[in-house]
């Protein structure tokens, strides 16, 4: 491959970390265009390194992009698409940074044109923050980034962009569906990011208690509450676009939270006692197994 053009549609915390690392990897060999709807993000991309060009032109953007990289909220992701298909040149890869597979790639294998390839990929990392400004050219060094598996993919077409994102540092491995993927999401990072939402909603409910408690507040719930700073208009789409795994997942932590409540309010200890000592030791052993492959912090 010569020299690479790269298309990074939302040049933020992800897109941003994406050209960042390329352009310190690949130097000269990789020219990235990002596509910025303020002024300010346009700037600062390109003064921070993440990017070659910037604008809010779509056309100047996606022109001749040998790789398109997705990577603003999920529901922006086909419109935008729409929008830039009479740029797309043939034989053009595009993949993203979704963190729901199925809804996507039902909808862009709808619009796509023959010869334009869809490879649905989703970086497993992340921070609190948002914006070009919050982005890390290491951010995905020792993360998972997951690949879905499509049989109508030339593996050729496959092995080209891996070729490129290989550069990140980060762990590819392969889910067979993208409907396996939604789950798992769910459980592992969708529901913990609305629990932590509800958690801060708890606190700002508490009333009268409310100065006591903001007083006490130390590690632990600054600790489990971080995501909750997370993109608003990113996680209301994630939301909406995996709703059946998600509304089975928070049934069943309500039940979970229920049961507890429950053993509580009886004067339960040896029940409390258990439930905890067993979520001790299947964090520890998940977390055991999981670090031998993927950095989670």
């Amino acid at each position: 491959m010569g020299k690479i053009k790269l298309a990074i549609i939302g040049v933020g915390l992800i897109g941003g970390s994406l050209g960042l690392c390329l352009k310190d990897k690949l130097g000269d060999n990789i020219f990235i265009t990002g596509l910025c709807r303020r002024t300010e993000s346009m700037a600062a991309a390109v003064e921070l390194g993440a990017v070659d060009l910037a604008t809010n032109n779509l056309e100047q953007v996606v022109a001749d992009a040998d790789i398109i990289f997705l990577s603003p909220p999920v529901l922006q992701i086909v419109p935008t698409v729409q929008k830039i298909l009479p740029y797309i040149k043939p034989g053009a890869i595009i993949t993203d940074a979704a963190s729901t597979k199925e809804y996507l790639g039902e909808e862009l294998r709808k619009i796509l044109p023959e010869g334009v390839w869809y490879v649905a990929g989703h970086p497993m990392a992340g921070r609190e923050k948002s914006g070009v400004a919050a982005a890390k050219k290491d951010l995905f060094v020792g993360k998972a980034y997951v690949i879905i598996e499509d049989d109508t993919v030339p593996e050729a077409v496959r092995q080209k962009l891996l070729s490129v994102l290989e550069w990140t540092g980060a762990n590819f491995l392969t889910l067979p569906t993208a409907s396996l993927h939604d789950l798992c999401a769910s459980t592992i990072s969708h529901v913990p990011h609305i629990a932590a939402a509800a958690l801060v909603t708890l606190l700002s409910g508490s009333g009268e208690r409310m100065d006591a408690c903001l007083k006490l507040i130390g590690g632990g719930f600054r600790d489990t509450t971080r995501i909750a700073s997370s993109n608003a208009d990113m996680w209301a789409d994630i939301c909406m676009t995996n709703k059946e795994a998600l509304t089975e997942d928070l049934g069943r932590l309500q039940n979970i939270l229920g049961e507890v409540a429950s053993a509580i309010k009886r004067g339960d200890r040896a029940a409390v006692h258990d439930y905890f000592a067993a979520a001790k030791a299947r964090r520890d052993g998940i977390l055991e197994r999981t670090t031998k492959l993927f950095d989670v912090n």
